[in-house]
């Protein structure tokens, strides 16, 4: 059985290290197995499953079967071809005497499936690794990218901080050039990012208004109702702030204020995005206190579900000082955007699961329809959604029907997920498919992430110098009261997420109990 495969992709073996863990298992099986249904792999393409446990082909066919069902995936014929090419190797990624049996087998494929000595690593596996594989590979001749081509594909946390970020770049570019590393942001292959430049670049509607002179305050949330599930001693080193700020936040903060690129390529989209990381007005220690805000949730309920704060999580410190929420007021110091706040909140065990940016646009002046008590008159908001509803939401001021002049905000509101038909890839889909065809549009250049660490060191430092404790908050609240202070000091106020705006009334200015 040959998989059916879109045109123009080169063939390759896809060796995934780190194959048993619960990356592979949730999101690159069902990945490749959406892939292969909608024939957007190569004619020539086998997968290689690298991982410590001692397992067959058999076995881990089944599994990855199971686990493409399990997020709903159907298999067919050319799933099920695709999982007839997935084979098991069983190797310590630090035994050196490993990859020479590793090259081997992959010399074998090669000839078997004719995929012309072209390869992806994906390393899903723990960052300390990367350099070893990477050198391991370089020294047994796996990449070279000599008549044919090799590249790697690494996963967050790309460091803990700037030297140590520094350094698994140096590792991994002496094996791999930068253009050959693919470092993975999953939040950069959802539908609603892409289509965020769409929305700007494309349309008169958007752009000519998107600079100071027409916004009054950008908000970018990421909220979620999960704790760390299991995930303490992680979370114990990295925190909300290297967790999420760093990577997702700094990402959706780019992709909101970049200037137009001069072409849609990768480097001409990332050049502009690095342009607003070095934008970034530097925090001082005077700022740490009215500008971040670090919290961390305590025991509470959300739908009537009693929960435990983060203190009692498996594996966390009874005494733990780490951050499972922050909240953010920055800006951006050039021409489009300066005076305008950019506020960031992200935060776990929050009321819903949420992605969004919000764009509150400024107030016409008050010589008409402000003021007068029978216009109740709301702001003018953009919404981009992102998760779980993908779409845009638009609320604007209209006349009420009847015999009244009153004016009142409507909304319109475009949902690309709610309707049946319609099936937005999942972010890996899209993500792995951009590595075969070597697109790193959406993949993090070195200097972008240089540029975010750097950012994300102040603060650290900074809460480091200043003793900076965690404000608690109870699970299933919007975060510490600190974080409503944050905005109310400089006349604004957190709006919130779509599903909690449609409920709103007219005089709450977009904002309603969730």
């Amino acid at each position: 059985m040959t998989i059916t495969a879109a045109s123009g992709l080169e063939p390759c073996v896809l060796v995934i290290f780190g194959a048993t863990g619960d990356l592979t298992r949730r999101k690159l099986y069902p990945a490749l197995a959406s892939l292969a249904s909608q024939g957007r792999l190569p004619d020539s393409f086998a997968v290689v499953a690298v991982g410590r446990r001692e397992k067959t082909d058999e076995i881990v066919r089944e599994e990855a079967k199971d686990a493409a069902v399990d997020q709903g995936n159907e298999i067919d014929t050319r799933t099920s071809a695709l999982f007839g090419r997935l084979h098991y190797l069983q190797m310590d990624f630090d035994d050196a005497g490993a990859y020479p049996r590793l090259r081997d087998f992959l010399t074998k494929l090669d000839t078997v499936y004719h995929t012309r000595r072209n390869r992806i690593f994906f390393l899903a596996v723990a960052p300390q690794y990367f350099g070893t594989i990477a050198g391991h590979l370089y020294r047994q001749g796996m990449a070279t990218n000599r008549g044919a081509w090799q590249r790697v594909v690494v996963e967050k946390p790309f460091g803990r901080n700037l030297p140590t970020a520094r350094q698994l770049n140096e590792r991994l570019t002496q094996a791999f050039s930068e253009k050959l590393v693919y470092r993975i942001d999953h939040y950069l292959g959802k539908e609603m990012l892409q289509n965020l430049m769409v929305i700007r670049f494309a349309n008169t509607l958007f752009e000519p208004l998107w600079n100071s002179r027409y916004i009054e305050e950008v908000q970018i949330s990421v909220s979620e109702t999960v704790g760390v599930e299991g995930r303490g001693a992680y979370y114990e080193e990295a925190g909300a702030l290297r967790d999420m700020v760093q990577n997702h936040m700094l990402q959706l903060l780019t992709l909101t204020a970049m200037e137009p690129p001069v072409a849609l390529d990768a480097d001409s989209i990332r050049d502009e995005k690095v342009k607003v990381l070095r934008s970034l007005r530097p925090l001082g220690t005077q700022d740490i206190e009215s500008q971040v805000v670090r919290g961390q949730y305590g025991s509470g309920a959300i739908d009537g579900r009693a929960l435990v704060g983060y203190r009692q999580e498996d594996r966390v410190n009874p005494e733990s000082n780490t951050e499972t929420y922050v909240a953010l007021r920055l800006h951006i110091d050039n021409f489009r955007w300066s005076g305008v706040p950019f506020y960031l909140r992200t935060g776990k065990r929050l009321p819903v699961r949420s992605a969004e940016i919000i764009v509150r646009f400024r107030e016409q002046p008050g010589v008409l329809y402000f003021g007068q008590k029978h216009h109740m008159l709301g702001p003018n908001l953009l919404v981009i959604k992102i998760q779980p509803e993908e779409g845009i939401f638009l609320q604007f001021n209209a006349k009420q029907p009847g015999t009244q002049s009153t004016i009142v905000p409507v909304k319109m509101d475009y949902c690309q997920n709610c309707h049946a038909g319609i099936n937005s890839p999942e972010a890996y889909e899209r993500l792995l498919a951009d590595v075969m065809r070597g697109d790193s549009t959406l993949f993090t250049r070195w200097d972008e992430v240089e540029y975010a660490w750097h950012f994300v060191d102040q603060i650290a430092s900074l809460w480091e110098k200043t003793g900076a404790g965690v404000e608690l908050y109870p699970a299933g609240d919007w975060g510490p009261v600190a974080a409503d202070r944050l905005l109310a000091r400089h006349g604004h106020r957190w709006l919130l997420p779509f599903q909690c705006l449609l409920g709103e009334r007219p005089e709450d200015e977009g904002l309603s109990d969730c």
